[in-house]
């Protein structure tokens, strides 16, 4: 890599770090009632006075916001806050790190599609032994009220390795870490509202296994992309 290429990308790589903390910052600020649900935000420039920054990263910050359906901006007029999260999203998440957790699961959405559609493509009778004791495991936490990150994780890593193919796999292994944070975020939130919604997860990830086990590619891509955009709304859900 050049050094002007290395230059621009330590560049944005710093810019996403400063915009994912002016992110976290204004969420809390929503999340306590400084920025009141259908009020204006102040302008990008005031904004950038009032975090330090610059106009560049609040305008990444704000364009995040609005990707996660929490700000709105309307033609001439500004951004306006559309929805508040409760207070349970910002217990759970580590302070710094909420803008990370949407941004995995934005990634997920691109990747897991695809990996339960080859998965369909490919998966072997024992492939399926391992699915459908995936998803026991699954029924018991929900059966007992467990959180079940654990068993949520590893029935996507069985999807990983129902495709035989060690890229999905690793690349499945090394966002562990990063998926059991999101997980238990929405599982947990999931569990303090209502069992009715750990059931709907359930409920996903079932058709998941089946298009999975019918060997139908493009039902388990659909399925798939749903669940991880519905984990993400999640997110804010109720609020």
């Amino acid at each position: 890599m050049s050094t002007v290429g290395a230059e621009t990308t330590t560049r944005d790589a710093i810019s996403g770090r400063l915009s994912g903390v002016v992110y976290d910052r204004i969420v809390d600020m929503i999340a306590s009632g400084a920025f009141p649900l259908n009020s204006r935000l102040p302008t990008e420039m005031e904004l950038s006075e009032r975090f330090d920054a610059s106009r560049p990263v609040v305008r990444e910050a704000l364009q995040r916001l609005r990707d996660d359906g929490l700000i709105v901006s309307r033609q001439g007029s500004g951004s306006y806050v559309k929805r508040r999260p409760e207070a349970d999203v910002l217990q759970l998440v580590p302070v710094g790190s909420l803008a990370d957790v949407q941004r995995c699961f934005e990634f997920r959405a691109g990747l897991e599609p695809a990996t339960a559609a080859l998965a369909a493509q490919r998966r072997d009778d024992p492939d399926l032994d391992r699915l459908a004791a995936a998803m026991q495991a699954l029924e018991n936490c929900l059966a007992e009220g467990h959180l079940g990150v654990e068993e949520d994780s590893n029935l996507h890593d069985e999807i990983a390795r129902a495709t035989h193919n060690q890229y999905h796999v690793s690349v499945q292994a090394s966002l562990r870490s990063h998926v059991i944070a999101g997980m238990n975020v929405t599982r947990s939130l999931s569990l303090r509202r209502s069992q009715a919604q750990l059931r709907a997860v359930q409920d996903e990830h079932e058709k998941i296994v089946e298009a999975i086990r019918s060997q139908d590619a493009d039902a388990a891509y659909a399925a798939m992309k749903a669940h991880i955009l519905n984990a993400r709304n999640r997110m804010f859900e109720g609020i």
